[in-house]
């Protein structure tokens, strides 16, 4: 049998067993909670005060402007305004060649395109006497479908477009290779630079 010196010395080694266990676990409670807080306030201060990189990213994710796109209705006898988000540009000449680009990518509500998918933007540019010159690539008038109501409905909607979201432009000017060119496909003159044309936008859509 165990003396009482014995059971004594157990019961001091079970005690020290167990608080070194209790401080062993203690300390993996601390360690793992200060990690914790220090993730957290890293990822909050990250958020908070973002990189340059990611908060000019970020910026430009969320900064957009809405906008007034021409297509054509299902009869392609009248433009259909459709509104859309485009990322806000620095310049007026980009503003004008990202109106352009959406409406060679087409609506997105069903309207039909007014520019062939494929046509070549070459440049846009802002004349001092506030015209926009579209230029586009020579295959245009091989892709254009060449019929009058085509062309009316090209120039209307790339004319309506641009003036209806740049209020201080006067005119556009559509030029094929750079050049002027007499017509797209021998219907409608391009000679001269082309104003907003209220007459040729849908009915319902002119009195809204």
């Amino acid at each position: 049998m165990s003396t009482k010196k014995q059971r004594r010395i157990v019961q001091v080694q079970q005690r020290k067993k167990k608080q070194q266990m209790k401080t062993s676990l203690l300390v993996a409670i601390v360690t793992v909670t200060v990690g914790f807080l220090i993730l957290f306030f890293v990822t909050l201060f990250h958020f908070v005060y973002p990189p340059a990189a990611g908060r000019d990213a970020a910026a430009r994710s969320r900064d957009k402007v809405a906008c007034t796109l021409y297509f054509n209705d299902a009869n392609e006898r009248f433009l259909v305004p459709e509104k859309r988000f485009i990322p806000r540009e620095e310049t007026r000449a980009a503003l004008a060649e990202a109106l352009v680009k959406s409406l060679i990518e087409g609506s997105k509500t069903g309207l039909t395109a007014t520019l062939p998918g494929k046509a070549g933007l070459r440049k846009v540019e802002i004349e001092p006497d506030q015209t926009v010159s579209v230029s586009f690539a020579k295959s245009l008038p091989e892709l254009h479908p060449g019929s009058s109501t085509s062309e009316l409905a090209t120039v209307y909607s790339l004319t309506n477009t641009l003036m209806a979201n740049m209020p201080e432009i006067k005119r556009v000017r559509i030029l094929v290779g750079d050049e002027a060119a007499d017509a797209i496909r021998g219907h409608v003159s391009l000679k001269n630079p082309f104003a907003f044309n209220q007459e040729i936008i849908a009915p319902v859509a002119r009195a809204d």
